[in-house]
């Protein structure tokens, strides 16, 4: 099976090359069959890899440990999902990961083509509109291609990436069975999750997708054609690519918050980071979209967005897989990996800087249409500010991201950066943005009217008060105290919070953030009545408009599960002699220890796991119990704390088990964690709104 995986991917290396070579021959010769000799090029390249990916999957499922990947991340699990932990061996590992990732490139390039078939079937040979975009396609085509070569090339030239190597004899005893070290290697219990089973994937079809807009960004100023065609053929892309790159991201934060044991979904770690930087960046790409399509305007910008949205899932990839940060998550370094995708961030920088300085003429503004900002109260002002701000806050994270490896005579030089200063930086930018994404749908093009924006306003507005002064009452009677309580009992996150700035600040912060929520909900919600109404409005607006409420109630539950977290660590005495305990409080709630036990699984999973339940009471009212437990694998003696959570409409209670002290008694970490809810909800109802605004009707192009 090794034989065959390393064949496919010598196949689909020389396709990609062979198709990039006909793809632009035929572009620059007007030569149909190069041209139809390079899609069979791009054909073959996506076989080649879906057959690979193929070969992996069946290995895993078989456990055909002849591959040495295989036998790294194969699942040992033995519950109803194991089929599922089987298949995420394919994007576990390092290797795995950059064979499925060029795959899903191929995919895309060639939905591309089999768009430019189904349309060039439809017109005829003669049609200009046609050769336009069949010649955008063809270029587009071929960049991906020359990605796709690039990442075969990669698993090819650097032993570290290769999929496809054959276990060594040694690992073997002489009748074949894997020796008493071997059988040890396997995947990382703390991966065996259904939501981090599905979380990369859905990542990677984000990163892969936003190889489709460079392209057409690059393939634009190739053909110097600067009229919204690339754009119309690219939004589609950018905000699938939006879309499962949110999913991805939020279903990091699911496991992070039930798995990890730690009691938070984001806590700043580099490969976190990593991640946000590319959805940052296309939530500015989605907006410059609109201006170009609607506008004409944002000709640069959107190019350079375009590039930039995939520079940075190349820094995202860079950051994992270079080893120049340490995270939890990240990949061990290797000087190709390093080689290779540094230079592909300082190409794919460099050429659309180089490419809009020679096509200044085509792609500056129109006659008698200037990107000149009129007035400031306006929506180009608007959208302007917002994409400044976005790509601020991008290039700062990046900074901070990677400072631990920057030189020492650098700001922050040398230094891991905690969560606090991420805070500092992201808190009050978020804000600002997101002040002015609540105006932006208010105002016109070009200059606003003060009337007409008064009277679209009053209302809203008045809702949203209403709504801040009942959030504002919440805060002050449940939020507040949570903090003023932390303080004073000296928790476990006191210091954090300390660190945080002045308590005036951080309280001020988070009311003008519930205020804003509050007008940002409204706002979104009065327009996407309007657009229900209007019969010819698109769902791809309508989707806009649900997302934005989204944001807002995604803004309420970051407020009050990131900000007033009440945490208590301590232990839960208990006389081993007679069993008696002395209850644990946290706040309104109290824990009293019901029974123990051991679970012991060593036949199946090769796991011993240490549960104990606790009774829990609100107010001396029993409310339910948590049985939070800590499984041991005894072969490799990895701890997996599993934490409970008893689940509250407005806060979770979240409670971690860490063993026992001599004296016998349970080491606890229990968090009071408010709001947290409205993460999810808001989080599902943003993916819902983004799907819409992806897969609705808008004008064919």
């Amino acid at each position: 099976m090794a034989t065959i995986g390393f064949a496919l991917l010598v196949i689909a290396f020389i396709a990609s090359i062979a198709s990039v070579a006909a793809l632009a021959l035929g572009r620059a010769m007007r030569r149909d069959a190069l041209a139809r000799l390079g899609s069979l090029g791009v054909a073959v390249t996506f076989f080649a890899l879906l057959l690979a990916c193929g070969v992996l999957v069946m290995a895993f499922m078989t456990e055909n440990t002849s591959i040495l990947y295989v036998l790294e991340e194969r699942s040992l699990s033995t519950d109803s999902l194991a089929w599922l932990y089987k298949l995420a061996g394919l994007w576990a590992g390092r290797a795995g990961s950059l064979l499925f990732w060029v795959f899903l490139i191929s995919l895309f390039n060639s939905l591309i083509l089999l768009r430019a078939r189904k349309r060039s079937g439809q017109e005829g040979p003669d049609d200009e509109s046609a050769a336009r975009i069949s010649a955008i396609d063809t270029i587009a085509m071929a960049i991906i291609q020359v990605v796709i070569a690039i990442f075969c090339a990669l698993l090819l030239f650097a032993s570290d990436n290769m999929p496809f190597t054959p276990t060594p004899a040694s690992f073997f005893n002489a009748d074949g069975s894997l020796t008493a070290a071997a059988s040890l290697y396997s995947m990382n219990q703390l991966l065996e999750h259904w939501a981090m089973a599905i979380h990369p994937p859905l990542l990677f079809v984000g990163y892969a997708g936003l190889t489709v807009p460079f392209a057409y960004g690059m393939a634009a100023l190739i053909a110097n054609d600067a009229s919204k065609l690339w754009v119309e053929r690219a939004t589609r892309f950018v905000l699938a690519s939006w879309l499962f790159l949110g999913a991805g991201i939020g279903l990091g934060a699911v496991w992070a918050y039930v798995v990890l044991g730690w009691g938070g979904y984001w806590g700043w770690d580099p490969v976190e980071n990593a991640s946000l930087l590319s959805w940052l960046v296309c939530v500015a790409l989605v907006h410059t979209f609109t201006v170009y399509r609607q506008r004409g305007q944002f000709k640069r910008w959107a190019v350079l967005c375009a590039c930039l949205s995939f520079t940075f899932v190349i820094v995202a990839t860079f950051i994992t897989r270079s080893g120049i940060v340490q995270s939890v998550h990240a990949f061990a370094g290797d000087p190709v990996s390093l080689a290779l995708f540094g230079g592909l961030i300082f190409v794919s920088l460099i050429c659309p800087i180089v490419g809009l300085v020679l096509r200044r003429s085509s792609f500056g503004p129109a006659k008698g249409n200037s990107e000149d900002i009129e007035s400031m109260a306006s929506k180009d002002a608007a959208y302007y500010f917002n994409n400044v701000i976005m790509i601020v806050l991008v290039l700062l994270l990046t900074y901070m991201t990677v400072s631990s490896a920057l030189p020492s005579w650098m700001p922050f030089g040398g230094e891991a950066l905690g969560s606090t200063a991420y805070e500092a930086i992201a808190r009050p930018l978020g804000i600002i943005y997101l002040m002015i994404l609540t105006v932006c749908p208010l105002l016109s093009w070009g200059k606003t009217d003060r009337a007409t924006f008064l009277r679209q306003a009053k209302v809203p507005a008045i809702c949203a008060l209403v709504l801040a002064a009942g959030l504002i009452a919440w805060w002050a009677t449940n939020l507040k105290p949570a903090y003023d309580s932390a303080i004073a009992d000296g928790s476990s996150n006191a210091l954090t919070l300390l660190e945080a700035g002045p308590a005036a600040y951080y309280h001020a912060l988070a009311v003008v953030g519930l205020i804003v929520a509050s007008l940002l909900f409204f706002n979104a919600l009065f327009l996407l009545v309007r657009n229900i109404r209007l019969p010819k409005k698109r769902a791809a607006a309508i989707g806009g408009g649900f997302a934005h409420i989204a944001i807002a109630v995604l803004l309420v539950g970051i407020i009050g599960s990131s900000m007033y977290v009440y945490e208590k660590a301590g232990y839960l005495p208990i006389d081993a002699e007679t069993g008696e305990s002395t209850p644990l409080t946290v706040r309104e709630y109290t824990l009293d220890y019901a029974s123990d036990r051991i679970i012991d699984d060593t036949e199946g999973s090769n796991t011993i796991t240490y549960e104990v339940t606790f009774d829990v009471y609100h107010d001396g009212e029993k409310v339910g119990q948590v049985s939070p437990s800590v499984q041991l694998n005894i072969a490799t003696q990895q701890r997996k704390i599993n934490a409970a959570v008893l689940g509250f409409p407005s806060e979770d209670l979240f409670v971690v088990y860490q063993g026992v002290n001599q004296a016998g008694w349970f080491s606890l970490d229990v968090r009071v964690n408010p709001l947290i809810n409205l993460v999810w909800i808001g989080f599902a109802m943003l993916m819902i709104g983004t799907a819409a605004a992806c897969f609705g009707r808008r004008k064919a192009s």
